[in-house]
């Protein structure tokens, strides 16, 4: 490990820290600016050196300072799995422009899938404007996960480019819209959207795969709940994080996928 992939994690940890005020105030509808952050129990301010991704919560033991409440392990998992994130993509695609892109992409399917979890929406805030840097990412920096080529960071990757961009995000929404359509509202408009934005950053062969990743993952938590949850077909799921999971299979293993089926 180079001195260049502990950074990447440290900073993944910092923006994760960030990453629950967003997922915490975004549909709540209050500003992630202000007030500062304070235990949502009893209101107590949270000092600096309590807002410390990871160590904080071990420090202070998993309780607020003020009244003692237990915080959500969910906090620091989401800063770790931020920063694991943040590392993985560093190992694979290498440092530059792209990597923020790609980091930005990644820390909005975290946001995606604990939002959606929680209030069952995925908010446009997040989609919409993701959807329009991840044209400019494809555009300028971004490499097609699924050329032949994507072995590593050490390969050659093409760019996606903006034609491929922009007919991934017209096919992540019209397929999805269409869905959403013949399901009879089965499909929100925040899967809609969040699947554009999913075919902006990485094209439209990416909308193929994440929906079909997402479908499958999503079968099977289905059928793991109805079995041994007793929930009935009507039990509503929330679909993002499955789309979030396939988005994220998809950008690491897309090109892979490809030439595996080749090969078959």
């Amino acid at each position: 490990m180079n001195y260049v992939e502990p950074i990447a994690f440290i900073f993944g940890l910092v923006i994760g820290s960030f990453l629950n005020v967003c997922i915490y105030r975004v549909p709540r509808g209050i500003s992630i600016v202000r007030p500062p952050s304070a235990c949502p129990v009893c209101k107590t301010s949270i000092r600096p050196w309590e807002n410390i991704p990871l160590l904080s919560y071990v420090l202070l033991r998993g309780k607020c300072r003020g009244c003692g409440e237990l915080i959500s392990l969910r906090y620091p998992l989401v800063e770790l799995l931020n920063g694991l994130f943040y590392l993985w993509a560093m190992r694979y695609f290498g440092p530059g422009w792209r990597l923020l892109f790609l980091c930005a992409f990644l820390s909005s399917m975290v946001v995606i899938t604990f939002i959606d979890l929680d209030f069952q929406i995925i908010p446009d805030v997040i989609t919409l404007p993701g959807a329009l840097v991840g044209v400019l990412g494809a555009s300028l920096f971004l490499p097609d996960p699924f050329s032949l080529f994507a072995a590593g960071a050490s390969s050659p990757l093409p760019l996606v480019g903006l034609i491929n961009s922009l007919v991934g995000l017209a096919l992540g929404g019209g397929l999805f819209y269409l869905i959403a359509v013949l399901s009879r509202g089965g499909m929100g408009g925040g899967d809609i959207k969040m699947m554009a934005m999913v075919g902006a950053f990485m094209g439209w062969k990416a909308v193929l795969l994440t929906t079909f990743v997402g479908s499958l993952t999503g079968s099977v938590v289905g059928i793991f709940l109805m079995v041994l949850k007793g929930k009935s077909r009507k039990t509503k799921i929330p679909f993002g994080p499955f789309l979030a999971l396939g988005a994220i299979i998809t950008l690491f293993f897309g090109g892979r996928i490809l030439r595996w089926y080749f090969h078959l």
